[in-house]
């Protein structure tokens, strides 16, 4: 058995107070959900549909950290606290005036709409419940809410403030257990392989408490472990959140346990491996593996007996016992039977397949066609690779495919750390400056996959596995002002643009008025660029420049007129 030994710091609930003014107090996600490549580092809390909302700080502190970011966080405060904890405060519409005054004179010194801004203790100290700024929607964010986390002095780690106290939403309701996997498994040559997982529904007979709706003993391998699908409500709301803890019994004996405390900054990526990725990828609920990845990290697993792994001899009859719980102490339960099979599995593996393991780099190569580098500790655990291609895939519009697609590894297989990818191909002059690699899946449309041509190839680093192909994307963005050509401003708060780009994102928006530049702030989900006016209207004419450039170097340009 192993125990966890990066317990939570414990801190004094007493401490703090609720960071958002004037709301009801409820929330939209919870702390450690397993998002798409990360775990969620905080709270997200409701706004009531608006922006605006005061923000106050949550203790005694200092502000050490202002950003001002087109993804991510988008507007964030950091905030050190006088425990030496770090509250962060994301998606803000806008900072109090002196801090704001602060942030745009730097975006005007150095004529960039992005800052990141550090300061000294003494620079901006804040007394509890002193308004530090007002809830927005901007960087990656779907809807207006402020997102909060705390951070750990010291070590930065990632702490559940639900856990400890320190938030107490509203919540009797148990987790909802939806669907369960059962997974064999067999080692050949130092390399964990699996069977197609067996799936079977769920029923809930009271709440917090499910059956399976076979009524027979499920089938089960002499090695293997399970997979279960579970989301979590809160009373009051209509969102869907993470688990806290899963655990598995085996006959009355605590076999695996995940739990749900906090994570360090280099541990967030490990959501891929928590989760059985494969379904995860494509499930709005989480899915979590009752078994541990070899190279996942044991903070996770309090209790964990051979890495989880369920055996059961032929014939044998065992009791099953499946615990999800949530962050406020609601539990619900899943209680089955298992008899072992009589046949074995045993899989199958090309012999002549390269092993990449998770300790080493591994280069890998496919003819001239294929160079890559997976690093040591990118992958969770030692697998097979078999190199393979498909044709060109069809191009989507404003693509030029120029390779056909390569597989570098599964698409099912999960990297902790980036590879480098390289397709080496011939291109014309014209298409080199917008080259770049797209992941593809059969059947679906390109998707960006970063990189670009340097010598006689495309190369990018990325998290992604799976297929690749080598593209120029050639249409430039696609601008769109949200005001007539001449219109009168005078009253207006700020010029605004839609932005939309075809493939590979935009990149960066460059806005001059009579020629001087101005710095202008982007909400990327509603592809809105705007510059908010931050001087008198002088009741005149002003000329326009606005540039948006796409990751692939694609510039498009408008130029106008407005009054004000």
């Amino acid at each position: 058995m192993t125990l966890s030994a990066a317990a939570a710091q414990p801190l004094d609930t007493l401490r703090y107070i609720f960071p958002v003014r004037q709301v009801a107090g409820s929330f939209s996600a919870n702390f450690g959900e397993i998002r798409s490549g990360h775990f969620h580092a905080g709270v997200d809390i409701k706004t009531d549909g608006v922006e605006g909302k005061p923000l106050a700080a949550t203790a005694d502190g200092h502000i050490s950290r202002v950003a001002v970011m087109a993804y991510g966080y988008g507007r964030a405060i950091y905030l050190t606290l006088a425990d030496g904890t770090t509250a962060v405060y994301g998606h803000l519409q806008r900072f109090r005036d002196d801090i704001a005054a602060c942030v745009q004179a730097e975006r005007y010194r150095t004529c960039s709409n992005e800052v990141d801004l550090r300061f000294p203790a003494d620079r901006w100290p804040v007394k509890q419940g002193e308004t530090i700024g007002y809830s927005g929607n901007s960087g990656s964010s779907l809807g207006p809410h402020l997102h909060f986390e705390l951070r750990e002095a010291g070590t930065d780690r990632r702490l559940n403030t639900v856990r400890q106290g320190i938030f107490r939403p509203e919540d009797r309701l148990p987790p909802r257990i939806l669907r369960l996997h059962y997974v064999e498994v067999d080692t050949i040559r130092g390399v964990c392989l699996r069977s197609r997982p067996a799936s079977y529904n769920v029923v809930r007979q009271a709440e917090g408490r499910y059956k399976l709706m076979r009524p027979d003993p499920v089938p089960v391998g002499r090695k293997g472990y399970f997979v279960v699908e579970a989301s979590d409500r809160r009373n009051g709301v209509n969102n869907r959140f993470g688990i806290w803890r899963l655990r598995v019994s085996v006959d009355g004996e605590p076999r695996f346990e995940y739990r749900m405390d906090g994570f360090l900054p280099d541990q967030s990526a490990c959501s891929d491996a928590v989760s059985w990725y494969a379904q995860q990828r494509c499930s709005r609920n989480e899915v979590i593996r009752a078994a541990q990845l070899t190279r996942a990290p044991e903070a996770f697993y309090p209790v964990l007996q051979e890495q989880g792994i369920v055996r059961t001899e032929a014939g044998q009859t065992r009791t099953i016992r499946i615990e999800a719980e949530d962050d406020r102490g609601n539990c619900s339960t899943l209680t089955f039977t298992v008899c072992g099979a009589p046949e074995e599995f045993h899989a199958q593996a090309d012999t002549q397949a390269l092993i990449l393991r998770p300790d080493r780099n591994n280069p890998v190569a496919f003819g001239r066609l294929l160079t890559a580098r997976i690093p040591a500790g990118a992958l969770y655990e030692a697998c097979f690779y078999h190199p393979d291609t498909l044709p060109a895939p069809p191009s989507d519009t404003g693509l030029v495919v120029l390779s056909p697609a390569v597989r570098i590894l599964d698409a099912d297989v999960p990297l902790r750390k980036e590879a480098t990818v390289t397709l080496h191909t011939l291109l014309p002059r014209t298409l080199q400056l917008h080259a770049t690699l797209a992941s593809y899946t059969p059947g679906k449309p390109l998707t960006h996959a970063g990189g670009a041509f340097t010598g006689s190839a495309v190369t990018a680093r990325t998290r992604k596995t799976g297929w690749f192909v080598a593209v120029a994307d050639t249409l430039a963005p696609r601008i769109r002002p949200l005001f007539k050509a001449g219109a009168d401003l005078t009253h207006a708060e700020s010029l605004r643009f839609t932005v939309a780009d075809n493939f590979s994102g935009v990149a960066s928006a460059t806005l001059r008025i009579d020629g001087r530049w101005v710095p202008c702030d982007r909400l990327p989900m509603r592809g809105l660029i705007f510059h908010r006016f931050d001087t008198p209207p002088e009741r005149t004419t002003h000329q326009v420049r606005f540039t948006a450039t796409d990751a692939t170097g694609n510039t498009a340009v408008w130029e106008g007129r407005f009054f004000r």
